[in-house]
């Protein structure tokens, strides 16, 4: 009898064990979740980032996975401080995944800079991909910022080749949300303990030798 009980005990702490490695870790850096703003918006939407005047449509698709890119890099340089976020091997696995959409993206931007500046095209190209990182650069929304980046990454390496705009489409929204600072509810909302003050001046409850010292004290004896 006692035999089997301890078995039964045992398989149950090993089921129970499974179950827990079995399910991913949620990367979390928040108590409670924070709610941002989020829904699909175009490609030419002017949350995407900094504007493309005179752009086609496949350019600014491009525009917009590019900004996508921008924000997962900047997570990937700025968030590890968290591990369990993964934003560095999620990033370096996006970019090899959707590798050949992201190479036609930067050909339209490309095109685009090259048709509407002329000779200074690429320099324009490199000062749009300097301004489109450093847009993304947070410290006072870190956590936050961070957070939603690596949900954007691994949402992005479960999409197939060629789907990675339908992820900047689906997410660009919050991920610019997430660059404002949320405000922790359990460290902001908590209830403050209210201590009643000690009166030092008040040695009349006291007796004996306490009231004594209490005097003493006072008159700095």
């Amino acid at each position: 009898m006692f035999q089997s009980m301890r078995f039964l005990f045992r398989s149950a702490v090993l089921a129970a064990i499974a179950a827990i490695t079995a399910s991913p870790a949620s990367a979390q850096v928040f108590l409670y979740e924070p709610t941002l703003p989020s829904g699909p918006i175009e490609p030419n939407d002017p949350i995407v980032g900094i504007a493309l005047p005179g752009a086609t449509p496949a350019e600014f698709r491009a525009h917009l996975l590019w900004n996508l890119r921008s924000g997962l890099n900047v997570a990937a340089l700025s968030c590890q401080f968290s591990p369990f976020l993964r934003t560095v091997d999620n990033y370096n696995a996006v970019i090899d995944h959707h590798s050949a959409e992201l190479a036609n993206a930067y050909r339209t931007l490309e095109g685009y800079f090259r048709r509407v500046n002329g000779r200074t095209g690429m320099t324009q190209l490199d000062n749009y991909s300097t301004s489109t990182a450093q847009a993304f650069a947070t410290i006072q929304a870190q956590f936050g910022f961070c957070q939603t980046a690596a949900r954007i990454g691994k949402e992005a390496l479960a999409r197939r080749q060629g789907e990675l705009h339908l992820v900047a489409s689906a997410r660009m929204r919050e991920l610019r949300a997430s660059l404002e600072p949320i405000q922790e509810p359990y460290t902001f909302l908590r209830i403050p303990v209210q201590l009643t003050p000690i009166n030092l001046a008040d040695c009349s409850r006291l007796s004996g030798r306490e009231r004594r010292d209490c005097s003493r004290a006072l008159r700095g004896d």
